[in-house]
């Protein structure tokens, strides 16, 4: 589905990425793992159009990206869920989700836009208690399920998740991990970012990592898991103390 073929991407005359590649089957969920400043975040920015590459390929179902503008990456299927989660939080639940499918409600009204709206609230039942409340109210795990509700809202072929346990408490970080496996388990397509390798490893079926704009190692989770330089440099003392095929619980939310 997603082919990125030796992709470089500057910050002025900073290169961010230094010729990555990486690819993502239909139904699969990859994770890309690596340090703060290894080019993860850039990499998603420029599959989705929001930096523009000074090299490289980006295919998706065949069809080249690299140059194309943000808003017709968002048409042809693809939704990013950013770090941050970047909420509008004076707008209601309900408002940030409608906002997720501004493409879609050109194609299909807004009947079919609400309907999809109405499918998010049931899988998150909190968002349909607060669906009336300003977004900003909401617990940092529930602005967390609406921000990727709102990347859900498009109907994505393929959603990009950056980060999404940013600032959360362990708790949370273990239900919105469920969430990811309970997407993934429902036909999703996914790429995740994420600096918490042990639990992105344990929900993912490959996963790519990222040293200073380079992939420098790539394989099965199982793989990656089993290998000692990658429990060494990247999983700590959590994922070894954790037994192998351990995944985080589910939510019973989807």
């Amino acid at each position: 589905m997603l082919q990125v073929r030796d992709l470089r991407v500057r910050y002025g005359s900073i290169e961010a990425l230094r010729g990555a590649s990486l690819t993502v089957g239909d139904g699969e969920l990859v994770a890309l793992i690596g340090s703060n400043g290894a080019g993860k975040s850039t990499c998603l920015k420029a599959i989705t159009g929001i930096l523009r590459p000074v090299e490289g390929s980006i295919r998706f179902d065949g069809e080249e990206l690299a140059t194309a503008p943000a808003h017709r990456i968002v048409a042809r299927g693809v939704s990013l869920v950013p770090e941050g989660r970047r909420l509008f939080g004076d707008q209601t639940v309900m408002d940030n989700l409608l906002l997720g499918a501004y493409r879609r409600r050109r194609g299909t009204g807004d009947a079919s836009v609400r309907a999809r709206a109405e499918d998010c609230l049931k899988r998150f039942p909190i968002l349909r208690e607060r669906r009336n409340a300003p977004a900003g109210s909401l617990s940092g795990g529930q602005q967390q399920m609406l921000a990727i509700s709102r990347g859900l809202m498009a109907s994505p072929r393929l959603l990009l998740l950056d980060e999404p346990s940013l600032g959360l408490a362990p708790l949370l970080v273990r239900q919105v991990f469920g969430i990811i496996r309970d997407l993934k388990r429902a036909g999703s397509t996914i790429l995740l970012v994420e600096q918490m390798a042990n639990l992105a490893l344990r929900v993912a079926d490959r996963a790519y990592i990222l040293e200073q704009g380079r992939v420098v190692l790539e394989g099965t989770s199982e793989a990656l898991l089993a290998n000692p330089e990658v429990a060494r440099g990247y999983l700590g003392r959590l994922a070894r103390s954790m037994p192998s095929g351990r995944e985080p619980a589910g939510t019973g939310m989807i």
